[in-house]
C-alpha cells in the first residue's frame, strides 16, 4: 500500500465527525476530516488545532494545519501513534464545544498588471476574459485563510471564483518579487519573500506579508478573511514608502 498505514480505529468514522487518521511519520501523525477543501471539513481542523492550543497535550511538539487535515508531531519516546490517536479522539469528540474567534476582516491593496503582474494577460487569454474583468474577479470575493506554509508568511487563500481556476506554471519561476500576488488551481496568495513559485502572478502588494520585527509574524493568520482592492501604480508607491 505505498507505505501508508492506517489505525483499526480509523475506519470507525462515527464517533469522531468522521475523522481519519494515518501515520506520516515515526514521530507524526495526520488527522483527516475528508480529502475535499470544503468550510466544514476546515472548520474541524481550526476546532481542533484551538482546543489543542488551549489544553496541550504533553509530548506533542508541533501542530501543522492544512485545508482539511491536522499534523501532529510528537516525542516518539514519551508515546506512540495508538496512544496519541487514543487522546485525540477524546479531543475530537468534544469538537462542538469549541468556539472559533471571530475571524479578522483585512484589505489587501494590489496593483495588478504590468510588472507587478506579468501573468494577467496570460490568465485573461485563458479563460476568454479581458485583463480588467480578471481583476474585477479577484478582487470580487472574501477568501479565507485556511493555512500558513511553503514559507513563513505565506498564506492559502480560497477559493478563486471559478472562472479564474488556473493551473499553475509548467515551470516556476527562479525568483518570485516579495509581495508577488499569485493563482494557482483554486487558491490564491501573496508571496512574503523573493523565492522561487509556479504561480501565476497577477499583481503585487505594498504590504508586508512577513513582519519578524513586530507581535505576530505574519500579517495573515489562520481564519482570517480577506478582500483584494486594486490599486494605481501611484497608490502602490504610495503606500509602499510609509
Amino acid at each position: 500500500m505505498g507505505g501508508v498505514r492506517y489505525t483499526l480505529a480509523s475506519m470507525d468514522t462515527s464517533a469522531a465527525e468522521g475523522a481519519r487518521f494515518q501515520f506520516a511519520s515515526d514521530q507524526s501523525l495526520l488527522v483527516y476530516f475528508g480529502h475535499r477543501i470544503t468550510l466544514q471539513a476546515h472548520e474541524r481542523v481550526r476546532k481542533l488545532l484551538r482546543l489543542l492550543e488551549l489544553e496541550p497535550v504533553e509530548g506533542i511538539r508541533n501542530l501543522h494545519p492544512a485545508y482539511c487535515s491536522l499534523l501532529v508531531k510528537f516525542d516518539a519516546l514519551r508515546m506512540g501513534h495508538d496512544e496519541l490517536e487514543a487522546i485525540l479522539r477524546k479531543y475530537l469528540d468534544r469538537l462542538e464545544e469549541v468556539t472559533l474567534p471571530s475571524p479578522r476582516h483585512l484589505e489587501i491593496q494590489v496593483c495588478y498588471g504590468g510588472e507587478f503582474g506579468p501573468d494577467l494577460g496570460e490568465v485573461a487569454a485563458m479563460h476568454g476574459l479581458t485583463p480588467e474583468q480578471v481583476i474585477e474577479l479577484h478582487a470580487s470575493v472574501e477568501y479565507l485563510v485556511y493555512f500558513l506554509g511553503f514559507v513563513p508568511g505565506y498564506a492559502y487563500l480560497g477559493e478563486l471564483p471559478e472562472a479564474l481556476v488556473t493551473p499553475r506554471l509548467a515551470a516556476p519561476r527562479r525568483i518570485v518579487p516579495a509581495g508577488s500576488v499569485g493563482i494557482a488551481g483554486t487558491q490564491t496568495g501573496v508571496y512574503p519573500f523573493a523565492t522561487p513559485g509556479g504561480w501565476r502572478l497577477l499583481g503585487r502588494t505594498p504590504i508586508a506579508m512577513f513582519r519578524p520585527d513586530g507581535d505576530n509574524l505574519s500579517f495573515l493568520s489562520i481564519g482570517d478573511r480577506v478582500r483584494f482592492v486594486p490599486i494605481s501604480p501611484a497608490e502602490f508607491a504610495a503606500l509602499e514608502r510609509k
